[in-house]
């Protein structure tokens, strides 16, 4: 799970780095903030995906509630 500022720095070199070692990873769109909306939205909507899951706060929380029950 990752979660940073910025969104178009640390947390793209983060999940590049983390697909070349073949992590499953999970970035938290909500999480993460740029200094350029776009960019962020950008980077969340078509860039992180092909690499990570990417999920909204609310469906982490829940699916981490749901892996309790």
């Amino acid at each position: 799970m990752l979660t940073g500022i910025a969104t178009s720095g640390v947390v793209l070199s983060t999940v590049r780095q983390a697909a070349d070692l073949d992590y499953r990873l999970t970035v938290l769109a909500g999480g993460c903030l740029d200094s350029d909306p776009e960019v962020h939205d950008v980077l969340t909507r078509k860039v992180f995906p092909r690499q990570a899951d990417v999920l909204s706060v609310a469906e982490w929380t829940k699916r981490l509630t749901a892996d309790r029950s």
